[in-house]
């Protein structure tokens, strides 16, 4: 499962919020891999025309190549995604050509931040639709964490119990579809390969 979000600053509550779903979702037994603020600032802006891509670019498109689940965080930047999220969403358009195009197959799991609630559906809503726009499934269950109400600190992780189940809500949910994914992919091939068997 691959983690995407944050912003410019360091340990931001993005990235608590994020990091609180995906603990959520190793407990459910899933494998992480995280991209916080810090490195989705070292891509340099996606141009489809150019042919030669960093190793930082490298690396996030064969993470989430490989990848069987996703979950996004971003913060609410004047009721849309942030531009460094989105950055790296744009990225993912090199998976196009795949077996598995952009992120098809994969359940992902929406997070929103907000300094107050008036954008935290707008942007929830934005969200989703870039992941179905790159074929991914958005999980049922989206959160939107206001930080003007809620703080999101190292010491004490999360001020909102409900806020932490919301967050883990979603990491659950992301490794439940990943495994009901697999499984029918694996019920698919055998389906496939039983008249071979038979024969």
């Amino acid at each position: 499962m691959v983690g995407i979000g944050g912003t410019t600053r360091q340990a931001s509550s993005t990235e608590r919020a994020l990091t609180l779903s995906l603990k959520s979702a190793q407990e459910a037994g899933a494998r992480v891999k995280f991209f916080g603020g810090a490195f989705l600032h070292s891509l340099p802006h996606y141009a489809p025309e150019t042919h030669q891509l960093t190793d930082e670019q490298d690396e996030l498109i064969e993470t989430v190549r490989a990848a069987d689940a996703l979950i996004i965080a971003t913060p609410g930047y004047h009721g849309g995604i942030s531009g460094l999220v989105k950055n790296a969403l744009d990225t993912l358009d090199e998976l196009r050509d795949d077996d598995r195009p952009y992120l098809d197959g994969r359940a992902v799991g929406s997070i929103v931040t907000v300094y107050g609630w008036q954008a935290a559906g707008t942007v929830l809503t934005s969200l989703r639709s870039v992941i179905h726009a790159l074929r991914g499934w958005p999980t049922p269950f989206g959160a939107t964490v206001n930080t003007l109400e809620t703080h999101l600190q190292s010491a004490h992780p999360c001020s909102d119990p409900k806020v932490v189940e919301q967050l883990r809500t979603v990491g659950r949910q992301v490794s439940s579809f990943a495994l009901a994914f697999g499984a029918r992919d694996t019920s698919a091939c055998l389906a496939m390969k039983e008249p071979e068997s038979v024969a």
